[in-house]
């Protein structure tokens, strides 16, 4: 996990600080940044913007880490955002991301009113203030052109 010419840097530098994660992930702390962003991956988004980052349907799928409070602090930084980002696709391309509804048995991990920002390689859908029928318009806008009539 590094040199012993890193940990001799570290060791009594008044220029790094070491907290525990409870610090560290402490949405309170975290918002006293100015600008900060939060980019957390999800595995699919439906069109009210709501984010499925844990399971496929029913399936859990292991993660580690706790975005959501890192989510929570950066968007009650002064100028804060909460970004997702997600490959349009899955399965080789056969399966969209972007869909109408999350699958039966999905955990909504970001509730759709605490998302500025949806993004894929297809451009970025800014959710925030906007009403459902402009959040599902940039949905499928961002969406994979194969699959943007079936949304």
């Amino acid at each position: 996990m590094g040199s012993r010419r890193l940990y001799d840097w570290l060791d009594c530098n008044p220029l790094v600080e070491m907290h525990p994660v409870s610090y560290t992930n402490n949405p309170a702390i975290i918002c006293q940044n100015r600008k900060m962003v939060a980019v957390n991956a999800a595995l699919e988004v439906d069109l009210l913007g709501q984010v499925c980052a844990d399971t496929l349907g029913q399936d859990p799928i292991q993660r580690r880490g706790r975005p959501g409070r890192f989510r929570a602090g950066a968007r009650l930084a002064e100028g804060g955002k909460a970004i997702i980002v997600l490959t349009s696709t899955a399965r080789n391309g056969t399966v969209s991301r972007i869909v109408p509804a999350l699958k039966h048995g999905a955990v909504v991990t970001t509730s759709r009113n605490d998302v500025d920002y949806i993004v894929t390689e297809y451009g970025a859908a800014q959710l925030h203030g906007k009403t459902v029928r402009e959040r599902m318009r940039a949905l499928i806008d961002i969406a994979h052109p194969n699959f943007r009539e079936e949304s």
